[in-house]
């Protein structure tokens, strides 16, 4: 939000300066754009010009994007690190569309990179993937320290290219704590935990640590993502360059869906979020697994093996999709009773598992 008000005050002084009307601003995004996106546009009453997905393309399509651009964009908001499926967008072919594009229209329009999640982890996996302000139309980047940043959540930046990339009258200058304090914020007062955290973790962890940290977690996503290929039952969504995370999809879901995998899997434990994609791709719905530090390889493993057991589980049920009277006959085949002996089993199963678990647990790395 901080980023896309100073595009928004930079475009209204250069607009009013050349006696242009400056009431009518607007951004590109692509429709992968996360919710903050969505609020920035309508609590600064800035049009949001999304580009639409496609089946197989879940991410802005940079060409598409730069036909959006007109004299009233404030600049094109591209993503590291999709939140739904965690690939990165192409911010370099982004940058040379618009560089062309600029210099046939007269027109200064920028790029701004919301590197929430990928911040952290294309600088340590992919130091070649250009990104940041090597590019020359990329004026600011925000990153979550809370994502993987490796602190828990309340801390994030958004870094600008240049000085002159931040209106100076959108700072604040205030003398009451004993020297002059410029202040560009949307919240108040708050406590300082989350700094001294990530400022801890740089000083413990360094370029080297994260790197090895970001490397673990690739190796993790690997042998989970080659697990889930394994069962034969999904399409990897997800690419191989990007946020560690796995995004798949049922082959076939005609007789059950990705909902009902979701919600067997909390039964060992897991939760895993079920999704549709956004306009013009929500009839693909998928499962996403996000890989943090403390994902190990051995949750992998485990998780693959559920998930092979929900998936058979469902193989010997009724259908639920367009067979309303086969699931109201098992139904009512069941009493209350046995439905509720069957979940008190289930929860007292995940117990004695967790418990075995905890009591066998050595202290050190997973």
């Amino acid at each position: 939000m901080l980023a896309g008000l100073a595009f928004k005050r930079k475009w209204q002084t250069k607009r009013k300066a050349e006696g242009k009307p400056y009431d009518k601003p607007n951004i590109v995004t692509g429709a992968n754009v996360q919710v903050c996106w969505e609020k920035f546009a309508r609590y600064f009453e800035v049009e949001l010009k999304e580009v639409k997905l496609t089946e197989d393309y879940y991410v802005m399509d940079p060409l598409k994007a730069v036909e959006m651009v007109d004299e009233n964009t404030i600049c094109v908001a591209a993503i590291l690190g999709s939140t739904l499926t965690g690939e990165f967008e192409d911010v370099k072919l982004l940058n040379e569309l618009l560089t062309k594009k600029n210099k046939e229209t007269g027109w200064d329009t920028p790029i701004h990179v919301d590197a929430a999640s990928g911040g952290f982890v294309a600088p340590f996996l992919y130091p070649d993937l250009l990104w940041d302000f090597r590019l020359p139309l990329v004026k600011s980047i925000n990153v979550s320290g809370h994502k993987y940043g490796l602190v828990y959540p309340g801390i994030g930046w958004v870094v600008w290219r240049h000085k002159a990339d931040l209106p100076d009258d959108l700072v604040f200058h205030i003398n009451y704590l004993g020297s002059d304090q410029p202040t560009f914020t949307l919240n108040f007062s708050k406590g300082s935990s989350q700094i001294i955290a990530q400022y801890y973790q740089f000083i413990r962890l360094g370029f080297e640590g994260y790197k090895n940290v970001m490397e673990n977690c690739l190796a993790n996503t690997r042998t989970l993502k080659e697990g889930i290929e394994k069962t034969g039952r999904f399409k990897i969504v997800s690419k191989d360059i990007g946020v560690p995370l796995v995004a798949f999809s049922l082959k076939d879901s005609s007789k059950h869906t990705v909902f009902e995998i979701a919600d067997h899997l909390r039964k060992y434990g897991w939760i895993v979020p079920a999704y549709t994609m956004p306009a013009d791709a929500k009839h693909i719905a998928v499962l996403r697994v996000v890989i943090r530090e403390d994902f190990s390889c051995s949750l992998a493993e485990r998780l693959v093996s559920d998930i092979e057991k929900v998936v058979n589980l469902l193989d010997t049920l009724p259908s639920s999709i367009n067979s309303k009277d086969a699931h109201v006959a098992v139904i009512a085949s069941e009493t209350s009773e046995e439905v509720k002996k069957d979940i008190t089993e289930t929860q007292a199963e995940i117990l004695r598992y967790w418990k075995k678990l905890v009591d066998g647990k050595r202290v050190g790395a997973c």
